[in-house]
């Protein structure tokens, strides 16, 4: 059964783009670090979808900030050969934000914790569904980026690190995966409206980033057509790159009104 695999997808953009594919008649396995919510976001997917197959799965990244959990991902994909599932389409929504590291007061190992989440455990699911991909005659990896890959903001230096060793790690496995009819791309969005516009309304409105070309930021399902349009309308696109961030990372300086 051919499946899309989604990670981080209990809350805000992983749900907008759960709905994307399993409201395109998808069947989704989607991932999430607390068993509790996995398990009610499983219960209300399944209502509001009930012609696709969906299935949460409760999985961490690490087991500590130095040490990623290999053996999750290998049990992950393990128990969906038992089922018979073939993830298709792998989309890496999941992400460490790191917020509010400090150069000279954050311990290192808030920097490596970022980094193992976002680069090598994100590595670590590629390689496993990958291989997967190969035995089936190929498939897609989409990786949730970020603008913040090419214009840096505060206090955020391991995630900003990441998120260009990403971008850096999705072109190598392009050119290594594409002889094996596997695509892998990348959308970068800027801000979304999260659950976190919903809780610091303050911040959000007069944040810089807020005010772009088109006067809009992006809401979860504009970052979930973009993943689509890689997965499915993107047959000869691999190794590339899709803004979704309303035209900020264009503007020299935004023109705050």
């Amino acid at each position: 059964m051919k499946s899309v695999l989604i990670t981080g997808a209990t809350i805000n953009t992983g749900v907008a783009i759960v709905e994307k594919f399993a409201s395109e008649g998808k069947n989704v396995v989607f991932t999430g670090r607390d068993p509790v919510k996995v398990a009610e976001a499983e219960k209300s997917y399944r209502a509001k979808f009930p012609n696709v197959d969906i299935i949460g799965c409760a999985i961490d990244s690490l087991i500590d900030e130095r040490t990623v959990d290999e053996d999750g991902v290998a049990e992950l994909f393990e128990f969906l050969d038992t089922k018979g599932i073939f993830v298709e389409t792998l989309v890496l929504n999941a992400a460490d934000q790191g917020l509010g590291q400090k150069i000279f007061e954050n311990p290192i190992t808030d920097f490596m914790k970022v980094l193992n989440t976002n680069v090598v455990w994100n590595y670590c699911l590629c390689k496993h569904a990958a291989a997967r991909m190969k035995e089936n005659g190929g498939g897609n990896i989409v990786f949730i980026n970020s603008n913040t890959a090419y214009r840096a903001i505060p206090d955020r230096v391991a995630y900003v690190a990441s998120k260009g060793g990403q971008l850096g790690l999705m072109r190598a496995l392009a050119i290594d995966l594409g002889k094996y009819n596997i695509r892998v791309n990348a959308v970068l969005p800027g801000m979304i409206r999260t659950d976190r516009w919903v809780k610091n309304p303050d911040f959000y409105a007069t944040v810089p980033s807020r005010y772009t070309p088109i006067g809009d930021v992006a809401d979860g399902a504009d970052i979930a057509d973009a993943v689509w349009y890689f997965a499915e309308c993107a047959r000869n696109t691999t190794g590339a790159e899709l803004v979704v961030d309303g035209g900020n990372t264009v503007q020299l300086y935004p023109i705050i009104k």
